[in-house]
């Protein structure tokens, strides 16, 4: 069953899948990684490809900027397609003093200053956090491939140019360790449908520093996070 913006027939797509934002960062996993990959998705050119990885059949599709984006192709995914488990591995901006350039942020709970959550008429707040056991084996595999990660609550932002120049240190006070776009609706939409998410990270930039890595690093570079997310797939 086709949805409109995913081409996938029953079947196409593993029930883990790998989810960049970039899709041709998903493209690059798929050519570097997998093995007897087929593409399943080139609607929109949000490319989504199969293959196996250590004999393990997988799916890395590309999920867009933005919660909005990434709320889209992850609710058809766990909703339509019958996938259990989305692990993001996208880039973030540091905001903690002690995370630098290239560290691997696994993000436990995504704090948020987006309105997404409205759409359950929950009675309070909802605090978005990853899926426990994803969480744990991200670990135990960074551990065993020797790369180091820090863990703890990141921001999923609405805005990439805020207005409010102060709300990066706002949040910095509460000890978030980065910020990005997608986590917090990626743990909406798995908590909603009982499904699993983790989100890995790779600082790109930071905030506080000015450092910046440039684009093509973004998209063919962080293999740490794409390995990690490869091993507990």
């Amino acid at each position: 069953m086709s949805t409109p913006h995913n081409e996938a027939k029953p079947g196409d797509i593993a029930k883990t899948v790998l989810m960049p934002g970039d899709p041709l960062r998903a493209k690059f996993i798929a050519e570097t990684y997998l093995e007897d990959v087929s593409c399943f998705n080139r609607v929109r050119n949000m490319l989504g490809f199969t293959g196996y990885y250590k004999g393990k059949k997988v799916s890395v599709m590309g999920g867009g900027m933005g919660m909005p984006s990434i709320g889209i192709y992850s609710y058809e995914l766990f909703n339509f397609y019958d996938v259990d488990k989305i692990i993001r591995i996208g880039s973030a901006g540091g905001i903690a003093d002690h995370v630098k350039l290239r560290d691997i942020v696994i993000a436990m709970g995504a704090s948020t200053n987006s309105n997404y959550a409205a759409q359950y008429r929950l009675p309070g707040t909802f605090a978005p956090i990853a899926d426990y056991e994803l969480l744990s084996k991200a670990v135990e595999a960074a551990n065993r491939l020797n790369i180091k990660t820090v863990v703890g609550n990141v921001l999923s932002s609405d805005t990439f140019y805020d207005d409010n120049k102060e709300a990066n240190s706002l949040w910095k006070k509460m000890n978030i360790l980065a910020v990005e776009m997608e986590a917090a609706a990626l743990y909406m939409n798995a908590a909603r449908a009982g499904k699993r998410a983790l989100c890995i990270l790779t600082i790109s930039d930071h905030v506080f520093t000015g450092e910046s890595l440039p684009a093509e690093d973004r998209q063919i570079s962080f293999r740490e996070m794409m390995e990690i997310a490869l091993e507990i797939a």
